[in-house]
């Protein structure tokens, strides 16, 4: 049964101000079109093209991984596929958290892949969201934070479905969304590489319009 549970409020809060708040007024479609390549730019690059350096710290997804184990009440040897794991940091927490569990990452982004934790490379690939390349039932869990909404609308759509498909118990998204039209317009300012935002109603829609049952959460600009 469908669930809205903020399982990343343990994630500590970013700052936007500096070279972040600088972006907001200075983003250009073409920043966001080099943006979404997901390459050396976006992860390495520049602040104006995304993170401007994607470095592990276990302050970050520490506490979460615990927060997400913990609401699911994960078994010590289950299985979790993260869906836009990038480098893989989150993976490599859980596996610190929990050493049986079995894990699996994805992300469109061969960079990302390539420059992954070495604790995690063997269980990390590149492809896309919308084609996932495992078994019906797979895992125990499915996770896609930040992710699904980087798809047109149509993809979105099928990026869903298939997190339903390869999972057999639990799944978990993050949305880009808003629910007024000050939110709406924040977000527009930041998003560099989302390509469908809707109010947090119209999502609801659409998981039922896709019977999506998974549990979910939205990224609100602030």
């Amino acid at each position: 049964m469908k669930t809205e549970i903020n399982l990343l409020d343990r994630y500590p809060p970013s700052s936007r101000t500096g070279k972040v708040g600088e972006r907001a007024i200075l983003i250009t479609e073409e920043q966001r079109e080099i943006s979404r390549q997901f390459g050396e730019q976006y992860f390495d690059g520049d602040r104006m093209y995304g993170y401007g350096g994607y470095h592990y710290h276990p302050r970050f997804w520490q506490g979460v991984v615990r927060r997400i184990r913990d609401y699911y009440q994960l078994a010590e040897d289950a299985s979790l596929l993260d869906i836009g794991c990038a480098k893989g940091f989150m993976l490599h927490d859980f596996k610190e958290l929990m050493p049986d569990l079995t894990i699996a990452g994805l992300d469109i982004s061969e960079y990302a892949i390539a420059h992954a934790m070495e604790s995690v490379k063997p269980f990390v690939r590149a492809g896309n969201a919308r084609e996932l390349p495992y078994d019906d039932n797979s895992f125990d869990l499915v996770t896609a934070i930040n992710t699904v909404h980087n798809l047109p609308l149509e993809e979105c759509k099928q990026a869903l479905r298939e997190i339903q498909r390869v999972s057999r118990k639990h799944s978990f998204v993050q949305l880009d969304a808003y629910r007024t039209q000050e939110e709406k317009e924040r977000l527009e300012r930041w998003v560099l590489t989302c390509k469908t935002y809707m109010h947090v109603d119209e999502w609801r829609n659409l998981f039922e319009q896709i019977c999506y049952t998974g549990d979910y959460y939205w990224f609100i600009a602030e």
